[in-house]
């Protein structure tokens, strides 16, 4: 009884701590979400905050746009932290500590610094467009920031630059523990490096392609710092993801934190949507 006592002593301010600061905002925030209006100026509208979503056009436009970061950025990114973890786990690599810790730096660098670093890097006549054109491969400068492709390129970009070290960091441990023994069987038997990487490394790979896939998918949903510092959701919405327009509804606009909360589970819906489909093609049985 006593060990009891004691052990619920540990877990019992954190339980309360978790149940305070997690799931009471979720409940106050679905129970915000049937209703609209802003303050104690609010009224019950039962499910027509669900409705309204697939009536707004903003909303239409800013999931899609979410979904592309996602579909593009996630993937390239996943690959080039497994590539670069690979390169970065060669032992006979000299100065890999400098090495990781270069890709890893951008990670731990403030959101907002860093994103108007690139808004610069990136404008008309910024350094990316002064490299191209010094190297003949543009004739004239880019819009990145004011074309609707180009735009998302350069959140894309960005995002990438961020992120990359951070996943880097999971398959480099990873590669760590996967005995050598298992290479030198490989090397012996004829494999190329090539084949040692599609046929043992990535197979051993698999729990943290899955859990940086899923982590990286999550991130890519709530996006918000990159595109409201670096393109403001603009040109028009053309870069606006779903999480700049929760904020624009909940104080840019006319406030209707209802609504905002509507869109703030639609975006919980989409996670366990792209979650599901995730562990599905990982082969997850208990997905």
């Amino acid at each position: 009884m006593k060990s009891t006592l004691i052990g619920w002593s540990f877990i019992g301010i954190a339980a309360i701590m978790i149940g305070l600061f997690y799931f009471y905002p979720m409940i106050k925030a679905l129970l915000l979400s049937l209703q609209t209006g802003t303050g104690t100026n609010l009224s019950f509208v039962g499910l027509a905050n669900y409705g309204r979503l697939f009536k707004d056009p903003v909303f239409i436009e800013t999931v899609k746009n979410t979904v592309i970061y996602l579909i593009v950025q996630v993937p390239v990114m996943i690959v080039l932290a497994m590539v670069i973890s690979v390169l970065l786990n060669n032992k006979k690599l000299k100065l890999k500590g400098l090495f990781r810790t270069a890709i890893f730096l951008p990670c731990v660098t403030s959101l907002v610094a860093y994103s108007v670093i690139f808004k610069y890097l990136f404008a008309d006549d910024g350094m990316i467009n002064l490299l191209l054109l010094k190297v003949h491969l543009i004739s004239g400068p880019i819009p990145w920031l004011t074309d609707p492709f180009w735009a998302k390129m350069a959140i894309i970009a960005a995002i990438t630059w961020r992120w990359t070290g951070y996943n880097m960091i999971f398959f480099l441990s990873a590669l760590q523990n996967i005995d050598e023994s298992i290479y030198e069987a490989a090397r012996m038997d004829g494999a190329s490096a090539i084949q040692q990487f599609w046929k043992i490394t990535v197979p051993l790979l698999k729990p943290i392609i899955l859990f940086t896939t899923i982590t990286s998918t999550i991130g890519t949903l709530q996006l918000f710092d990159e595109v409201m510092n670096i393109t403001k959701g603009g040109p028009g919405n053309a870069t606006m993801t779903i999480s700049q327009y929760i904020y624009n509804i909940s104080f840019k606009y006319t406030p209707d934190f209802g609504y905002a909360a509507t869109v703030s589970y639609a975006i919980v819906i989409l996670i366990v949507f792209f979650s599901i489909i995730q562990f599905r093609a990982a082969g997850e049985k208990n997905a």
